[in-house]
């Protein structure tokens, strides 16, 4: 003997399972944290807050991101303002998926150090926010 169905149990079943699906939310997504997204981020939080805000702190800087990089780290570069082609004073690399970050270069034993990091750890997690 086969069970039935009747109208009303189908109409049960149908709602029940509309309802347990609106109960599951998808799990948040938060950024890319993939290298190449990282540092798109860093580069753009930096260009909007370091230089086109008018920081007196970077002006004598100008940024050179390096994102199509072949080599798997896509970076930004801060050389002097007069001389593009000179060493860079700091360089912000990411690396893998999820990335890792590093700051490196002669800014990063200056008292603007503890600001840069900040800024780059805030914007390399989606928050866009000046400090």
């Amino acid at each position: 003997m086969r069970p039935c169905l009747s109208v009303a149990n189908a109409a049960l079943l149908t709602a029940l399972a509309a309802v347990v699906a609106a109960c599951q939310t998808p799990a948040p997504t938060g950024p890319n944290r993939a290298a190449l997204p990282t540092m798109e981020r860093v580069a753009l939080g930096a260009n909007a807050c370091w230089f086109k805000s008018g920081d007196p702190a970077f002006a004598a800087y100008k940024l050179a991101p390096e994102l199509n990089s072949f080599t798997g780290r896509p970076r930004i570069l801060l050389v002097h303002k007069g001389s593009p082609e000179s060493r860079p004073l700091l360089v912000v690399q990411a690396e893998g998926s999820p990335s890792r970050l590093q700051a490196f270069g002669p800014m990063m034993q200056e008292p603007i150090a503890g600001r840069i990091t900040a800024d780059v750890n805030r914007w390399s997690g989606g928050n866009k926010a000046c400090s």
